[in-house]
């Protein structure tokens, strides 16, 4: 049987599977809804904690080659423009947090 020009059956196959996806994406999104993070307000950073807080990089630095002599795993990481944590493994923070005191604002996480 011939197909009238103006027809729209030939549509109706990609319509469906574009409806199909946008339930699926919809479905999807409600299920499994994104994971909301607010890094700002919790020093801790999975494994991480932080031992101390500083004004500059520099000192973060500083401490984090003081931390290391003493076999103690750490990374600085930036808070905001004018801080920067020192962040340890968990199981380090009760080692980390002495050797801490002297180089700035010691976090209570």
């Amino acid at each position: 049987m011939p197909v009238d020009a103006g027809s729209l059956h030939y549509a109706v196959g990609p319509v469906a599977a574009v409806a199909v996806v946008v339930v699926l994406i919809i479905f999807i999104r409600w299920a499994f809804p994104p994971a909301r993070s607010n890094a700002s307000s919790s020093p801790a950073q999975g494994l991480l904690r932080s031992v101390a807080t500083t004004g500059t990089r520099e000192s973060a630095l500083a401490l984090r080659a003081v931390l290391s002599d003493a076999g103690i795993r750490s990374t600085v990481q930036p808070r905001d423009a004018t801080h920067v944590d020192v962040l340890v493994f968990v199981d380090d923070v009760p080692r980390a947090r002495p050797l801490a005191l002297g180089f700035g604002q010691i976090s209570d996480a």
